[in-house]
């Protein structure tokens, strides 16, 4: 099953539009998947299951034990400040390291208000992931001003659509 990461924590998200998306299009393809929102991680999560506290918490013990059990992945990653959330950032210094992703694959879609399409943000989680010997597939669909190829939580740009099936069928194959 192909979990579907939503990037940040912020309520009611285009990110999380995306998310629902896309989850349809992998449907579409046959492909099972599970959508994992950062903003149903616990609200101490940085202060309670990081660190010395790894384990502790339970609420994150689940969101940790779904990630850990996953094969394939795909980040919805929306830019925030030239880069993408930090609660992305805290979640993921929060997994094992570095069994929670090594040799595992994903997919990245960059969103943005801007014209960068969150193209910055992109390339520093698929250096971290390098890092953590995550495989990260090279199609990385960059979605510019977002809110302007949005009706009715459904993308209006046709290239932006295509550009998503393409990858989620990379991704199945991958």
């Amino acid at each position: 099953m192909i979990k579907i990461i939503v990037g940040t924590n912020r309520k009611n998200s285009i990110s999380n539009t995306l998310a629902e998306l896309y989850q349809d299009i992998l449907q579409q393809l046959g492909s099972p998947s599970e959508i994992l929102k950062l903003e149903d991680l616990p609200h101490d999560f940085v202060f309670s299951a990081l660190y010395d506290k790894n384990g502790k918490n339970p609420e994150y013990n689940e969101f940790h034990k779904k990630v850990r059990e996953g094969n394939k992945f795909v980040f919805i990653v929306p830019e925030y400040n030239g880069s993408f959330p930090g609660v992305l950032k805290a979640f993921i210094d929060g997994m094992t390291y570095p069994n929670s992703f090594r040799n595992k694959k994903c997919a990245l879609v960059g969103i943005s208000s801007g014209i960068g399409g969150g193209g910055i943000a992109l390339s520093h989680l698929t250096d971290i992931f390098h890092y953590l010997g995550m495989h990260v597939l090279a199609l990385k669909p960059k979605l510019a001003k977002i809110e302007e190829n949005m009706s009715d939580n459904l993308l209006t740009n046709r290239l932006y659509m295509d550009l998503l099936h393409t990858q989620a069928e990379m991704l199945i194959n991958f």
